[in-house]
């Protein structure tokens, strides 16, 4: 009885590992199986490229590549892709699009599938790769180029093995494309991190051949008689692609941010507040489109808008509400830039929320940085010398620009006709003037001193 209960278990697993095998070998030969089904059929291939840095405007186009595809009822797609990597969060997001694609993937590496590429080639059903071509080199690395801690290193470690399981790759050798000091005898040694020539990937299983062009990645690929659709993006594309990069995307807060900055140290509303509306509109409007700001993200930025502006305007000096202010607009700001729906976050990878909200404190203090900056050089420097008069009319020598009757009000008491912060209008023997307080704010109504007459302007000082 033992022994039938044993060879059962044996038959059981047998089957089991039998059924493993036979899903794992449909996924891996997909496209021999569609070709094989359809030897004398007319292919219907649609095409796209890859061939610039793994950021948003690639998943953007990725998209809309694979959903394109699925409307045309495409036989397969084709990535043509040339890359030295990207983002990881990215990149992750591609290579979820492709295995989740119920139409065959083929990619066509044009010289460079490196990092993030490497992974995203690896998702594909068959890979072809040029001559002096290259993939590998997946270590994660911060934006100066430095390697970052392990956690990150483990988490692309874990993605490589598993997209290489599930398309019948070694995954000791896609993990060792991340790791330097993992081994595989015959491939890598110790202390290097693995990036296969054309050759070495399909003598290591990790291309079906060597291509120079596409018609013979199809030929090698068993496809005869195909058509080729390629991928037209349209000009709302092109504007989108551009404006959600994230070079773009932290020069328009920085834009936003030093617009409300240059608009609280003058009085009135001007020019800067309409160029921070305008780059809050280019910002927001493309991540609106596609999805990824909602309603909620914007509320969030306008609140915050709101509380700064009445901090400013409304409460002396800086505290709660200004605080408040400043984390819902940064807040607004970086949700924009990832998936999640109002306060859900599930599904959305920690790393996407944490790299938004670096983008955005990071273009925050360069903006501030920039802008005072920038201010204290349009006052205290003169690059117009050619067409700026620049001679010098000194007040010993009898020259003023000073009104006397304000050059009269020196000395005089009066009160704030309405609230200083700094600037105002404070009133003096029934006439009403322009004046700015010395040094924080005056309440309307609270008694002042007129204590100079400088550049057209009174400074008074509380009494």
């Amino acid at each position: 009885m033992k022994i039938l209960r044993i060879s059962v278990l044996i038959f059981l697993a047998l089957l089991t590992q039998s059924m493993m095998n036979a899903e794992k070998i449909e996924r891996i030969d997909r496209v021999k199986t569609v070709v094989s089904e359809n030897s004398d059929k007319v292919f219907l291939v649609y095409k796209f490229d890859i061939k610039e840095e793994i950021s948003p405007p690639a998943l953007r186009r990725t998209q809309r590549a694979f959903e394109t595809a699925d409307s045309l009822n495409a036989d397969l797609i084709l990535l043509h892709l040339n890359t030295y990597g990207g983002m990881v969060d990215v990149a992750d997001s591609i290579r979820t699009r492709i295995m989740q694609s119920g139409i065959p993937v083929i990619v066509f590496i044009d010289n460079n599938a490196a990092s993030a590429g490497a992974l995203i080639s690896i998702a594909c059903d068959q890979i072809y790769i040029r001559t002096g071509g290259n993939i590998g080199a997946a270590t994660v690395v911060n934006q100066t180029g430095e390697v970052v801690p392990d956690k990150y290193q483990s988490y692309m470690r874990s993605m490589m093995r598993a997209t290489a399981e599930a398309k019948g790759r070694d995954p000791e050798i896609a993990q060792a494309m991340v790791d330097p000091s993992i081994v595989v005898d015959g491939v890598i040694e110790d202390g290097k991190v693995l990036t296969f020539t054309a050759s070495e990937a399909v003598k290591n299983g990790f291309a079906e051949g060597i291509a120079e062009n596409v018609e013979e990645v199809l030929s090698k690929a068993g496809i005869e008689h195909y058509k080729i659709v390629e991928q037209k993006l349209t000009f709302i594309d092109r504007i989108i692609n551009f404006l959600i990069s994230p070079i773009v995307s932290g020069l328009l807060i920085m834009l936003i941010l030093g617009g409300i900055y240059f608009e609280l140290q003058t009085p009135g509303v001007g020019f800067p507040i309409l160029v921070a509306i305008i780059a809050a509109v280019l910002y927001f409007a493309p991540f609106y489109i596609e999805g990824l700001a909602s309603n909620f993200e914007l509320i969030l930025f306008g609140v915050g808008f709101i509380l700064i502006a009445i901090e400013v305007f409304a409460i002396p000096g800086f505290g709660v509400t200004g605080v408040l202010g400043i984390m819902f607009v940064v807040s607004g700001l970086a949700f924009a830039m990832v998936g999640n729906r109002g306060l859900d976050f599930s599904g959305v990878p920690a790393t996407d929320i944490v790299m938004a909200f670096m983008i955005v404190i990071i273009s925050f203090f360069v903006s501030i940085v920039g802008s005072i900056y920038l201010s204290k050089k349009l006052l205290t420097t003169n690059r117009l010398g050619e067409i700026a008069l620049d001679a010098v009319q000194n007040k010993e020598d009898g020259f003023t620009s000073a009104d006397k009757k304000m050059q009269e009000l020196i000395g005089k008491t009066g009160v704030a006709f309405t609230m200083l912060r700094p600037s105002g209008k404070i009133e003096i023997e029934d006439d009403v003037f322009d004046a700015t307080a010395l040094s924080g704010y005056i309440e309307k109504g609270d008694k002042v001193k007129v204590v100079k007459y400088e550049t057209s302007q009174l400074f008074v000082k509380k009494v």
